[in-house]
């Protein structure tokens, strides 16, 4: 089945997990990262922060050391140690740019969310850099359940149709 097959299932009301596999196989990565920055970036879903905080929680340690080491390397080790009261900068080993799954361990999912909150009002790009994060890592955007599943199918349909 094509993208576009599929994106008309999507289209016809037809949306599951299935439809969502179908798509992560079938679509580009950077479709699908910009799929994710809109949904994070949705006022149909939960802020940023608690998305991310539950991918967070649903993650691998080797999954949320890349996801902080991509907003470290988006904002910078100085600006991002300073996000949720200092709590990134609290498990970053001095003088290190990148955080180990060992560290990540230490942050809980809404420490992990407050960060992100806050990484999203310094730079608004964040998004778009966790959206390409997760798009290496879909099968994690099952977790956060049916509306924001819907809104990524319906942003690669747009992407497809020619309106993204």
């Amino acid at each position: 089945m094509s993208l576009f097959d599929i994106l008309g299932q999507v289209a016809s009301g037809a949306l599951g997990e299935q439809h969502f596999d179908q798509l992560t196989q079938s679509a580009s990565p950077d479709m699908l990262g910009k799929g994710l920055s809109a949904m994070f970036q949705s006022d149909q879903t939960p802020a940023i922060g608690q998305l991310v905080g539950q991918l967070f929680g649903n993650s691998s340690g080797n999954q949320q050391a890349g996801m902080l080491n991509q907003i470290l390397a988006t904002l910078g080790p100085v600006a991002a140690s300073a996000l949720a009261g200092g709590a990134l900068g609290r498990v970053l080993s001095p003088g290190t740019t990148q955080i180990s799954p060992d560290q990540a361990a230490a942050l809980s999912p809404s420490e992990v969310g407050q960060i992100v909150d806050q990484a999203q009002q310094a730079h608004p790009g964040i998004a778009d850099a966790l959206g390409s994060f997760y798009a290496q890592h879909s099968a994690l955007i099952k977790t956060l359940g049916g509306a924001a599943l819907a809104v990524v199918m319906v942003q690669l349909k747009d992407q497809v149709g020619g309106k993204g």
